[in-house]
């Protein structure tokens, strides 16, 4: 009889009352408990307690009586704000059944807890009065979890009127549940049910029924593909390992032997050179001019790189899409690095060709697109060619260039010892430049798409593009033009513009025009033994400029850091700014390390064990392998430093003691930027040097020490036969193992 008992209670425990999905998150998120947490003391994967918060799934034996209870607790704990004053209402056999999903697309945040998801109508949806929220605006829904009132998506739903092939954003992120389920976090907190059961169907399914991707960013360009990031849960149903092996990690793929890749060969799919690896491209050929391929990225296969994207990997499935969408809505879908994704921005926003004028049959034709790189990768001038390219293999091979016969167009990385009235200061305070190279490429003036010209004793024009064979070492840096007017500096106290160690030139050497421009505005003559010129110029990376800046200010206004801020607002608002929204923090640096990684692709190396110097490599193939483009914005960049530097030295008399790349350093009375910058009581200061704001070109605080700890750092590195440079360590005051040698 006892046994019958027992199952009884079992019976009814199988039906524990349970109150809505919205109401276990919030009971959850009151108590401070991550889904993490949870699942680990009901013993089950974290995905399938963001299914019970969404409504998606409901809880089974043994597992529903024990989860049952912890909300029974939590409820006690924190009563529902619209509870009555006895106590929050018993549950409805409506709230523990499982939730019958009508295939309808999202709908407007603003719709109430309570409201009842309805079918979508087949009237057509009118437009909004109002523009739709910015994706940083919209909400952070949890994992597993929708915005209230939003009703699921069903993955065969109709796209709502007018909205277009790509209803659904740019990217899904996908996530797997102990059942086997996925379910697709896109952006605005829309979930979908993808029911495709190997890689294959969910390429097809991608490119077929998602309503996944993206515009194209020019009217010449391509619409974006359809982004696929696959969490770790998700891999392992799609026949994925979670995380590569020694071997795998270092060849950057999977085997081409592995079962998976034969699933896709078998379907008719194709990868590129790279494989499946952590970024993926998985494409079949065009046909019908029909472009198909999907991208796919794998975090848990280190995809997101932490020194660009954070924390990302480790976030939640819903907290990623926010953050790629933001980033894919201000940038443009990832599809790779940000490096990557930053040269790709360049030809996205440029392309190469367009389509001609209808010929007498009336079709079109690909073209070439004035303004742009062209279709066509280009040598180098041989001054400009990074060692082991093909240009220099007649060179010998331990052959060693300096700067008469190779352009050394770097970032500054320059110190020197503190004076003594410097060493009576009581503070170093670092300022760095705000998307320095970023600033650097508006405006400047490339070569497009022809090779250059070589020219022997040519006349310095700075209009033209190219690079100069000149002596700079008669520049005085003691007197020289500001704003063109002679004044006298301490020379010895500042680097030198011409070269990234900041030491005087000795002779003839290798620029690019800026720097030799920057060397006529100083107010002296120059006279080029010969150069490498590029008269068919332009432009090129305006636009690209354009939009990582719009997508860096606007992030950061999200983050409450306004544009046009007085200089006292600006470093409150600055302090602390990412810990107000921790994933838009995220994209900040993302944005910056696409802006800093696109150009330094500009130039990429070879890779690899079996290259072979003199040999080519496969970045060579491609137009947007400019070394020479690369060296401009940095020439440009560094100039601009020594340009601010020497306005600031004229008016105050104060020198950086230290430069590193956009960082420059100086001593203080004071720990703030303030105590650096002289401003006026109108809020304006020198003209032509630093200025505090948010805005690329204009600087932020960076960083504050102790003279005396800089004086220790100086001498502790001098011990060691080492040059310290105090800019590198300004911002957390640590010297690390790898600087001091241990």
């Amino acid at each position: 009889m006892s046994e019958l008992f027992d199952a009884i209670d079992a019976l009814v425990a199988s039906r524990s009352p349970l109150p809505p999905p919205a109401e276990r998150k919030r009971l959850r998120q009151a108590h401070g408990l991550t889904l993490e947490e949870v699942a680990t003391t009901l013993d089950v994967r974290r995905a399938t307690v963001g299914a019970w918060e969404s409504g998606r799934t409901e809880p089974r034996p043994p597992q529903r009586e024990p989860y049952a209870h912890l909300l029974k607790q939590l409820a006690r704990l924190y009563p529902s704000p619209t509870a009555t004053e006895g106590g929050t209402p018993p549950a409805t056999p409506a709230a523990t059944a499982p939730p019958v999903i009508p295939a309808v697309v999202e709908v407007a945040p603003s719709a109430p807890v309570a409201a009842v998801a309805a079918p979508v109508q087949a009237s057509p949806v009118p437009a909004p009065a109002t523009p739709p929220p910015s994706p940083a605006a919209a909400p952070r829904p949890a994992r597993g979890s929708r915005r209230p009132g939003t009703p699921r998506a069903a993955a065969n739903s109709p796209a709502p009127a007018g909205s277009g092939v790509y209803a659904h954003g740019p990217l899904l992120v996908l996530d797997a549940d102990d059942e086997r389920q996925v379910t697709g976090y896109g952006t605005g907190g829309l979930l979908l049910d993808v029911p495709a059961g190997s890689l294959p169907s969910l390429v097809e399914w991608a490119l077929s029924e998602a309503r996944v991707g993206a515009e194209k960013l020019h009217a010449s360009g391509k619409d974006g593909d359809p982004l696929l990031v696959l969490t770790a849960a998700a891999c392992e149903r799609y026949g994925l390992p979670v995380t590569l092996s020694d071997a795998e990690r270092s060849a950057g793929r999977l085997p081409e032997g592995h079962q998976v890749i034969k699933l896709l060969e078998r379907a008719g799919w194709k990868l590129t050179r790279r494989g499946l690896g952590p970024w993926a491209r998985i494409y079949r050929p065009v046909t019908g001019g029909r472009r198909q391929c999907v991208q796919l990225c794998i975090p848990s296969w280190n995809a997101l790189d932490d020194r660009a994207w954070g924390h990302a990997a480790t976030l939640e499935p819903a907290e990623l899409a926010r953050v790629l969408g933001v980033y894919a809505h201000r940038v443009m879908t990832p599809v790779g690095s940000t490096a990557v994704s930053g040269l790709e921005l360049m030809t996205a926003l440029n392309p190469p060709t367009r389509a001609s004028e209808p010929d007498s049959d009336g079709k079109r034709h690909s073209e070439h697109r004035p303004g742009s790189l062209g279709t066509q990768a280009l040598d180098p001038a041989p001054c400009e060619a990074v060692d082991g390219h093909p240009v220099l293999a007649h060179l010998p091979r331990f052959h060693t260039r300096g700067p008469e016969e190779r352009l050394f167009e770097e970032a500054y990385d320059w110190a020197r010892d503190l004076t003594d009235a410097e060493c009576m200061q009581s503070h170093l305070v670092g300022i760095d430049v705000n998307l320095a190279f970023g600033a650097a490429a508006n405006g400047a003036v490339v070569g497009l798409d022809a090779p250059p010209e070589h020219v022997t004793g040519p006349v310095f024009d700075p209009a033209v593009p190219g690079s100069w064979l000149v002596d700079l070492s008669h520049v005085d840096l003691s007197r020289v033009k500001v704003a063109k007017q002679w004044r006298d500096l301490e020379g010895g106290l500042l680097p030198s513009p011409f070269t990234p160690t900041g030491v005087q030139p000795e002779g003839p050497a290798w620029y690019a025009t800026p720097t030799v421009a920057y060397a006529v505005e100083l107010g002296y003559d120059v006279t080029p033994l010969e150069a490498w010129l590029r008269p068919r110029s332009g432009r090129f990376l305006d636009g690209w400029y354009k939009r990582l800046r719009d997508a860096y200010v606007a992030t950061m206004a999200d983050l409450k850091v306004a544009e046009k801020l007085p200089p006292g607002e600006f470093l409150k608002a600055m302090d602390g700014y990412k810990g107000r929204d921790p994933e838009l923090g995220i994209v900040v640096d993302a944005v910056k390390m696409t802006v800093k990684g696109g150009i330094g692709k500009l130039q990429e190396k070879a890779r690899g064990g079996g290259w072979v110097p003199g040999q080519a490599w496969p970045a060579l193939a491609r137009p947007t392998w400019r070394p020479d483009i690369r060296a401009a914005v940095i020439s440009r960049a560094r100039v601009n430093m020594h340009r601010k530097m020497i306005a600031l030295a004229a008016a105050t008399g104060r020198y950086p003691v230290a430069v590193l790349s956009d960082c420059a350093v100086y001593t203080a009375d004071g720990p703030s930027p303030l105590d650096v910058l002289p401003y006026d009581a109108d809020g304006k200061t020198v003209p032509g040097s630093f200025r505090l704001g948010v805005s690329p070109g204009m600087v932020k605080h960076e960083g504050t020490q102790d003279v005396l700890w800089g004086v220790e750092v100086l001498e502790q590195l001098a011990a060691e036969g080492k040059v310290a440079n105090l800019a590198r360590y300004i911002k957390t005051g640590e010297v690390t193992a790898r600087d001091t040698g241990e």
